[in-house]
């Protein structure tokens, strides 16, 4: 009987238009990833948009502003979680990012919509769509600019591959080296490549390089009796 007794048509309504909005737009962020083939796609984020609007709109009914403002707290934690499953690390290579991002826009899509705040939730799925769409071709533009080692923080690496029975006076001299370019090492790791040979390889503590300074160290260790070879190599920072 609480049931019937707790019936309240102009609130069911207003839950049944906050739901429906939260699920369309949810749906119109979802269908752009579906297209783009990522994991998270049309259903997961109009069902977190779904979710996040019936959690706010609940504790509106039950508690008011307050009741909303409580669950947002636990829904912002909680996609957190859910966008952190798919999010994949492959080596030194990470994707998924930009679905969690989507995921996130998704589940604050859906509170605009259970806050009663539906001008607001189109409004998020507007500019959730022109990040993932319109900024794409800004991306590629971007990435496919030249890049200046000097102007970009990256990793250094100098590989410089010795013999065996000269890899610890080398070692010294390629930290030597360096240390005379103004490029202090970090660490040095070791790899070995068979046949007596050992790749020696520098990684720098500096973010940003003069590519001619480090073509120059390479020259002079290839110069060096013991030293097969002497490159360097860059990986930019994430």
């Amino acid at each position: 009987m609480a049931a019937i007794a707790n019936f309240n048509a102009p609130e069911f309504l207003n839950s049944l238009i906050s739901l429906l909005v939260a699920l369309l737009l949810g749906t119109l962020i979802g269908a752009e990833r579906q297209y783009r083939q990522r994991t998270a796609g049309l259903r997961t984020n109009a069902l977190v948009a779904l979710g996040a609007a019936a959690f706010v709109d609940l504790g509106m009914r039950l508690n008011g502003n307050l009741g909303a403002t409580q669950v947002l707290a636990y829904i912002a934690s909680g996609v957190g979680f859910l966008g952190a499953g798919v999010i994949i690390k492959d080596g030194a290579n990470i994707s998924g990012l930009n679905t969690a991002a989507t995921i996130w826009c998704s589940a604050v899509t859906g509170a605009f919509s259970g806050a009663d705040r539906p001008a607001e939730a189109i409004l998020m799925a507007i500019f959730t769509l022109t990040g993932n769409m319109l900024l794409r071709p800004l991306v590629h533009l971007i990435e496919r600019a030249p890049i200046d080692e000097r102007a970009t923080e990256a990793i250094y690496r100098l590989h410089v591959t010795v013999s065996q029975t000269r890899r610890d006076a080398l070692r010294d001299l390629l930290v030597e080296k360096l240390e005379a370019a103004d490029y202090p090492v970090r660490e040095i790791e070791e790899l070995e490549r068979g046949e007596g040979e050992v790749e020696l390889i520098a990684i720098l503590t500096s973010t940003s390089v003069d590519p001619k300074e480090l073509d120059a160290v390479a020259a002079d260790l290839e110069k060096i009796a013991g030293v097969e070879h002497a490159s360097w190599t860059a990986q930019t920072s994430e």
